[in-house]
């Protein structure tokens, strides 16, 4: 076994490696429980929602790029987010949890606030669709 390994419960061989892993690992090996990742669904959502308010908002008086409201809505949601310097000196990166990293629930947390935010604003965002997968729009 390597120094870290990933394994996705969805069988029961996988469960039985997992359980011959753990008898296996020596004491003070560390064990993490994530619930599932988001779907490619919900990925979808947030990149269109988060485009819409790129387009349509702004924030103290600036409008932001998409990546910078998904920063914007983490940290609200209280995932922690540092800014730590460019290696050429050129202003400063977030660097803090991935989107990518969040959970089903945690995606669906997120989604539901950047919706209520954005119906509370004056005026309200106008949603968009997520553009089709290639696949689904042929």
């Amino acid at each position: 076994m390597t120094n870290r390994a990933l394994l996705v419960l969805n069988s029961r061989a996988v469960r039985q490696k997992a359980i011959d892993w753990i008898m296996r690992v020596p004491a003070g090996t560390r064990v993490e429980f994530k619930e599932p990742q988001r779907t490619l669904d919900q990925n979808s959502r947030l990149w269109a929602m988060l485009t819409d308010i790129a387009r349509q908002k702004t924030l103290e008086g600036r409008k932001w790029t998409t990546d910078q409201w998904k920063v914007i809505f983490l940290r609200a949601l209280g995932h922690e987010h540092e800014f730590i310097p460019a290696l050429n000196g050129a202003g400063f990166i977030p660097y803090g949890q991935s989107s990518s990293d969040l959970g089903v629930r945690e995606m669906s947390d997120l989604i539901e606030f950047m919706l209520a935010w954005g119906a509370e604003q004056t005026p309200p965002v106008e949603w968009s669709e997520p553009r089709a997968k290639k696949e689904d729009a042929a």
